[in-house]
């Protein structure tokens, strides 16, 4: 398999390895049973040299699909040196334990992620504990029984791989490869550790879920949730926008011209959405469960009911977070009342 142009005509999700700029490559690998479909590997070539940025989902057909891509390189798994991993989601973490496991490559992950590392790490807790937290407190207790039906019989079968990273990133600049630098840029939102990798030499940007071309990433999602994501989501787009413009290579979806202009047009809807939030509580909702049942979800705008268990809980929960950043923002009052929280104008 040689390499292709990524020139947008393919769809992206297509197995391949695609040249995106000297010395740089994209391998979309599978995400099988999920919406997003794939996601996306970049490894970066210098002579027999190889990193990757994040590493795909610990699965055999991610595995295989991403040692036939390195192929395409004259080059095996045995090869990478490091994973440097955007954030600790298990489709861009898991497999580079698998893969630390069999030839000792070495794996590197913002600092911030060590809280919810250490909670996915142990054997004993409890698959989306503090969501379920989170959905009481919503007042959302139909979609509790809802995941706890879709819960009921799965097993953790990824829990081994949950395992702490070789080095603990924090913001700088470090040396990756001979004659490429990265800049390690600390966007906490869609988890708390959160980094974005920016190569300002070839007016790159390795944006992760931080940046999506189609679609805004989930906020706060992980078993250590900060108090206000969506301020901390919204404040990291604003650091991502006063740095200079570079192409956006995504994670999910296909490679972009600008990440300013993409972070331009999240940041507009997420004002018309905390706009369109507080109207549902001026027009009577107080919780944020029935926020979310006024509202309408996807781009094709569906009704809540008409979500799965899953995605339910991600609509109940981002609901939460706007409308807990108009409370902090002093657009809103929020009062808890046995255990769930009520919203109401000030």
């Amino acid at each position: 398999m040689e390499p292709l142009e990524d020139d947008n005509s393919r769809h992206w999700t297509e197995p391949g390895v695609y040249a995106v700029s000297p010395g740089v490559y994209r391998i979309p690998l599978p995400l099988p049973n999920d919406a997003l479909r794939a996601v996306n590997v970049y490894a970066l070539v210098h002579g027999d040299s190889l990193v990757l940025i994040d590493s795909g989902w610990a699965l055999d057909a991610a595995q295989e699909q991403l040692e036939t891509g390195l192929k395409g390189l004259g080059a095996g798994l045995a090869d990478v040196s490091r994973f440097l991993v955007t954030h600790v989601h298990r489709d861009h973490y898991t497999l580079a334990v698998a893969l630390r496991r069999k030839f000792g490559s070495k794996i590197a992950l913002g600092l911030l992620e060590e809280p919810s590392l250490r909670i996915t790490s142990d054997p004993e807790a409890q698959p989306i504990q503090a969501q379920v937290r989170l959905l009481r407190r919503a007042g959302a207790e139909s979609v509790v029984e809802e995941l706890a039906k879709a819960f009921k019989h799965r097993q953790r079968t990824e829990s081994t791989f949950w395992e702490e990273p070789d080095e603990w990133l924090t913001p700088g600049r470090r040396t990756v490869l001979p004659g490429r630098e990265l800049d390690v840029v600390h966007t906490p939102g869609h988890t708390a550790g959160h980094v974005v990798f920016a190569d300002g030499a070839a007016g790159l940007m390795f944006s992760g879920d931080h940046v999506l071309p189609h679609i805004t990433p989930s906020i706060g999602f992980q078993p250590a949730p900060p108090e206000l994501p969506l301020r901390d989501y919204l404040g990291s787009l604003r650091v991502v926008r006063e740095l200079p413009d570079m192409r956006m290579l995504p994670a999910h979806g296909p490679v972009s011209p600008s990440v300013h202009a993409r972070v331009d047009e999240l940041l507009a809807h997420h004002d018309e959405r905390l706009a369109e939030t507080g109207e549902t509580v001026a027009s009577g909702a107080q919780t944020a469960y029935e926020s979310a049942l006024k509202l309408t979800w996807t781009r094709r705008e569906r009704v809540l009911t008409e979500l799965d268990a899953f995605n339910q809980m991600l609509a109940v929960l981002e609901t939460g977070a706007h409308l807990d950043l108009l409370v902090y923002q002093g657009k809103l009052a929020a009062t808890d009342v046995d255990g769930v929280r009520h919203y109401t104008l000030p």
